[in-house]
């Protein structure tokens, strides 16, 4: 038996994957909430055509006031693309698209027009390694068909076949008509690596020295603060509940928080992530607004075929016909499609799904909440003149501790989360479904407005770092460990928490665990695993102790 209290899952050399179970413990009797484990397609394949481009795929936007200890002079801004990325995806991985423009555009005197655009573009280095394949007289050397043919670690690529290259450059004004000044590393260089995807452990040992090496500390032209910035693979911040909730709302809405699976567990994203000096963000105001595009380079020009700002916007709001349109246009032309912002269908669906049970969609039309949190920005917190759908940020407000975040951010009274720009532990799909339903609104406007939405997947700031690049590393392609290291947790306060490891035994015969029962308080019980482990609810039971049956 092992004792799985002493296990930390940031112990072992592989990256964790949290695997989240709730066990609601109530004087002897438990209510299980428990989710089949398993993977699906990840939920940013938003519009019809760019899923035939995943390489373009936005999948998220961050943009939040750096918490990192002593940055707070910083904005962060995370752009996620390429959805679905297994660990497993060898043997060419994920490399980004070399004929295309990845950009972040900011807004900073609320036109919803771009004063400062960050461009990156990609080249790849194929080092043709070679090997010479046969006797003597009867030799051929013969490129090899891998990236990779040995061992590789910060500062030896010697045995990496490929390497990405990238790009920074600075646009003022319109972003292919304007001003455009390189950016620098702090030794001159415009051009920067983005390591390899995390191929396994014999092969990169070591990846979290590997990818911190391409850390860069940048010189932003103008501004006397130098910045940060990484672009790289890393674990898929988003957490979803994507199976039920795109299967008609296949779920209790206002169950549990923390119940059900998230379908991103096991995936990996392509991050572009900056801390930009605020000064060089802002322009006589403190409020910015932005959003991120990908643009094919053809003969005759750039064609767009991503945009992303607010996350869910185009899953959730724009109907299905216009979906390809929303993700062409900037943001000037969001006029033409704000009627479905005032007037949403997601919340109808929901009343048609749960009339039964008396749920009613909100009543105020033309819904001014919505137009609020996706077009104008909140009143008093970071509201700018025009109505398009970006991400707004108030620079000034001030930052809160990664332990003290609320997770649903300004609807919780944490004004330093999302609509406020968005963290990476702010529970985005919880706050949305909570916002469409109406809890911004009156009982009169909204009678079911205050119920607690969520999908049952569960992220808060403790699943990311509190310093820069703040995503995690990405789940490594082996080994195919045949073993599950697992930590048991627990919380007297619900499924919001917080969580805190508890003693507990794994019994192999039984194939239980078993915690010790020492009182009659309410206990929601988590359990982290770096594979796929499940409650089994038919081997439940809590006298003496809390006996939890898991199977793989």
């Amino acid at each position: 038996m092992e004792r799985l209290d002493q296990i930390e899952p940031r112990l072992t050399k592989r990256n964790v994957m949290k695997k989240t179970i709730v066990v609601k413990v109530v004087t002897g009797s438990i209510a299980l909430g428990c989710a089949v484990l398993g993977l699906r397609a990840s939920s940013h394949r938003e519009a019809p055509l760019i899923t035939a481009m995943p390489k373009l795929d936005a999948t998220d936007f961050y943009m939040f006031n750096s918490y990192e200890d002593g940055r707070s002079n910083y904005v962060t801004i995370v752009a996620n693309y390429l959805p679905d990325q297994s660990p497993t995806g060898g043997p060419n991985f994920f490399m980004m698209e070399t004929n295309a423009l990845y950009e972040i555009h900011i807004d900073n005197n609320g036109d919803a027009r771009e004063d400062i655009t960050f461009q990156f573009r990609f080249t790849n280095e194929v080092k043709g390694i070679s090997l010479p394949i046969g006797p003597a007289g009867n030799q051929v050397t013969n490129p090899v068909p891998l990236i990779n043919v040995g061992s590789i670690a910060a500062g030896d690529t010697a045995n990496l076949n490929v390497i990405e290259k990238y790009s920074l450059t600075i646009i003022r004004g319109d972003r292919r008509t304007g001003a455009m000044t390189p950016v620098t590393g702090q030794q001159g260089t415009n051009l920067f690596i983005k390591p390899v995807d995390n191929i396994g452990n014999k092969s990169i040992p070591d990846y979290t020295n590997y990818a911190n090496s391409y850390i860069y500390t940048v010189n932003f032209p103008g501004s006397t603060n130098p910045g940060k910035l990484f672009v790289g693979q890393r674990k898929d911040p988003f957490v979803v509940n994507l199976g039920e909730t795109f299967d008609l709302i296949n779920l209790n809405p206002v169950g549990p928080a923390a119940i059900e699976k998230d379908a991103l567990a096991g995936k990996n994203v392509t991050s572009f992530i900056l801390e930009v000096p605020k000064d060089f963000l802002t322009a006589g105001t403190n409020v910015i607004a932005a959003w991120t595009t990908a643009s094919k380079i053809e003969a005759d020009g750039t064609n767009q075929v991503s945009r992303l700002g607010h996350a869910l916007v185009n899953e959730l709001v724009i109907g299905l016909p216009d979906k390809d349109l929303f993700n062409s246009v900037m943001p000037t032309a969001d006029a033409a499609l704000a009627q479905y912002v005032t007037h949403p269908t997601f919340p109808a669906i929901v009343e048609l799904l749960f009339s039964s049970a008396g749920v009613k969609a909100p009543t105020l039309f033309p819904r001014s909440d919505l137009v609020s949190v996706f077009l104008t920005g909140v009143a008093g917190v970071n509201q700018t003149s025009a109505t398009a759908e970006m991400l707004r940020l108030n620079t000034a407000t001030p930052t809160v501790p990664a332990n003290q975040q609320n997770n649903l951010g300004v609807i919780a009274g944490d004004t330093a989360g999302y609509p406020n720009g968005r963290r990476p532990g702010d529970d985005i799909v919880d706050i949305t479904l909570r916002v469409a339903m109406g809890v911004l609104l009156s009982t009169n406007d909204a009678p079911s407005g205050q119920l607690p939405y969520t999908d049952g997947a569960y992220v808060d700031a403790s699943r990311f770092y509190t310093n820069f690049p703040y995503l995690k590393e990405p789940l490594a392609g082996s080994p195919n460990d045949l073993s599950v290291l697992v930590t048991l947790e627990a919380s007297t306060n619900g499924a919001v928490g917080p969580f805190t490891a508890v003693p507990a035994v794994y019994d192999p015969q039984q194939r239980k665990l078993v915690t010790p029962k020492t009182d009659d308080a309410i206990r929601i019980f988590r359990l982290n695993a770096d594979g796929p482990v499940n409650l089994d609810a038919r081997r439940i039971d809590t006298v003496p102790n809390v006996q939890l049956g898991i199977t793989r």
